[in-house]
């Protein structure tokens, strides 16, 4: 997800260094809700990883 994000923002800068405005700011909403997405799985999974759930629990039973 975040390389999606970066790429999106960089086809943005891109864009919007010559001229072209429109796919600019189409590219750099893409980024933003990728980079949204990419921060709340973040979150969860760190979340999950704290509670002890997932295949590190079932290893050790």
């Amino acid at each position: 997800m975040l390389k999606y994000a970066i790429i999106f923002a960089l086809i943005s800068l891109v864009a919007g260094a010559l001229g072209f405005g429109g796919i600019a700011a189409g590219s750099a909403g893409i980024a933003k809700i990728f980079f949204g997405l990419f921060l709340i799985l973040a979150v969860v999974f760190v979340v999950l990883a704290a509670l002890g759930v997932g295949a590190a629990k079932n290893a050790l039973k």
